[in-house]
């Protein structure tokens, strides 16, 4: 029955067919950008957060190890040293959050799809 169907038939309907293939991959690349945002978001949140804390729990616990570095050593190198030790710190928080967002990954499953659905139309058009 397929054989008695003109041409153009076939082609319309293979039109339709990439129409409702385009739109349902659109769809399932906006679910998984928004799943991999909500990770990246997540992610920046973490460092976000541990710079935050940081800097504030830094600041009190540094000057009372300035003060304290200060009764042995001048001043400023009681400074330098304190500065050191927290610039170490920050970077291992900086360090931690960088790795988070490098774990996240864009559309995987769509980018498969993709390439079964072009393969698939051009097995159709052959």
């Amino acid at each position: 029955m397929h054989a008695d169907r003109p041409v153009s038939a076939v082609l319309h309907d293979i039109a339709g067919n990439l129409q409702g293939i385009v739109r349902a991959e659109l769809r399932l690349a906006k679910t998984e950008i928004t799943a991999e945002a909500g990770r990246a978001s997540s992610a920046g949140m973490m460092v976000g957060l541990g710079v935050l804390m940081l800097a504030f729990s830094a600041l009190f616990a540094l000057l009372a190890i300035v003060y304290a570095l200060s009764l042995v050593l001048p001043a400023w190198a009681a400074a330098l040293i304190v500065a050191a030790a927290e610039g170490l710190m920050a970077a291992i928080f900086v360090g931690v959050g960088i790795r988070r967002f490098k774990t996240t990954r864009a559309v995987p499953r769509t980018r498969e799809t993709i390439k079964e659905n072009a393969e698939w139309a051009k097995r159709q058009l052959k």
